[in-house]
């Protein structure tokens, strides 16, 4: 048994990397614990191991004890710890390599899909990824190949237990890694992303080489670059923005398409306040207010959008006074953009305005709204209408 114990053990520590001291150390814990639940009285009893030959002594009140059982007893024990202590190496050696592997992309094949995860074949281990970090685009069933973004990986009783995503912004930076030399080589640098799954993805670049072109290189010749990662996001769209040091211009790339009228910058908060012409208001904000609500995320800055319209207040207002305008504020008028929603009917009928104030005050509203709008653009535009999405 010696022999064999010896060679097992020599095994273990070049083959797995568990040295020969653990491996004696758990074998001597675990042929005591043996020994407390097969003899009485077990306090008298301790355990030599030789860590040159491997052979193992009883020892009862330090003088030998010899006693066939334990020999069978010690060859079962030192069987189960070898097993024990393979696994577990086994186990830390895919924590590691997983672990080393977090914040990239790993590729595997799709084993079973679950209601609430799909299980992926990765090799040595299967992963996970949970229902919620997968994008709305995704279909994907047994045996297909799926690439996704490690985004945890942790310790747990039955082994390492990898998290994956396939909606996280990382995995839209490592795929620009993937497909845009320039971005692997260093010469153009991710600088921040914002992603909603499935929808639109806000990344911002910089190039550290004024003959590059930091957009140009991630959307490449005829835009293959950046459709081949639309192609695997599942044809989300993906807005490619220029990074700036000057927050004013970072702010102005961030919300395009849409063009800004004047950006007002409150570093201390972290907030900006923009000013839009009326006609880009709804492009500024973007469907359901994803334009404005990604490039906040992606500066990392509170934004908030008006409209030219809606940041002029009554007062200036030609024959408004503010008696007039405390009326109107009664009843939640506050802006130019506000008043024009109404008619001169709405208007007449408040306690202390009148049918000629009325007509007197909406004629001059409409003057000044006039003003602030194309000439193809009409003045009153209603809210459902103000849909369009950013490009």
């Amino acid at each position: 048994m010696n022999q064999e114990l010896l060679t097992s053990i020599e095994y273990v520590e070049k083959e797995k990397g568990v040295s020969k001291e653990v491996l004696l150390d758990a074998l001597k814990q675990a042929l005591l614990s043996a020994c407390r639940k097969t003899y009485p009285d077990p306090d008298r009893f301790t355990i030599d191991i030789d860590a040159k030959t491997c052979e193992i002594h009883l020892l009862e009140n330090g003088k030998p004890f010899n006693d066939l059982k334990f020999g069978r007893i010690a060859a079962q024990t030192a069987k189960q710890v070898i097993i024990q202590k393979i696994r577990e190496a086994e186990r830390e050696s895919i924590f590691d390599q997983f672990y080393k592997r977090v914040g990239d992309i790993i590729t595997g094949n799709v084993h079973r899909v679950e209601p609430k995860a799909i299980i992926v074949d990765l090799g040595k281990v299967e992963a996970i990824l949970p229902s919620r970090e997968q994008s709305p685009q995704d279909e994907f069933r047994q045996g297909h190949l799926i690439r996704s973004y490690v985004m945890e990986v942790r310790k747990s009783s039955k082994g390492p237990e990898i998290i994956l995503s396939r909606a996280h912004a990382g995995l839209v930076q490592r795929l620009f890694e993937l497909e845009v030399p320039e971005i692997h080589d260093g010469i153009v640098v991710i600088k921040g992303a914002a992603r909603e799954a499935g929808s639109r993805t806000k990344i911002a670049v910089l190039s550290k080489d004024e003959k590059i072109d930091c957009v140009g290189s991630c959307v490449g010749i005829r835009g293959q670059r950046v459709k081949n990662i639309v192609r695997e996001l599942g044809g989300e769209k993906i807005d490619i923005v220029r990074y700036s040091e000057d927050m004013n211009a970072y702010v102005r790339n961030a919300m395009a398409p849409a063009e800004l009228k004047e950006v007002r910058l409150n570093p201390l908060d972290r907030k900006a306040e923009i000013i839009v012409n009326d006609d880009q208001l709804s492009l500024a904000i973007g469907k359901r207010g994803q334009n404005v609500r990604l490039a906040s995320k992606l500066l990392g800055w509170q934004l908030d959008v008006r409209s030219v319209t809606q940041k002029i207040p009554l007062m200036e207002i030609a024959g408004l006074d503010a008696k007039s305008a405390a009326i109107l504020n009664a009843v939640g008028v506050f802006s130019l953009k506000d008043l024009v929603r109404g008619t001169v009917e709405d208007l007449a009928k408040l306690e202390g305005i009148g049918e000629v104030l009325a007509v007197e005050i909406m004629g001059a509203a409409k003057i000044m709204m006039a003003k602030y709008l194309p000439k193809d653009q009409p003045i009153i535009k209603k809210e459902e209408e103000s849909t369009h999405e950013s490009a």
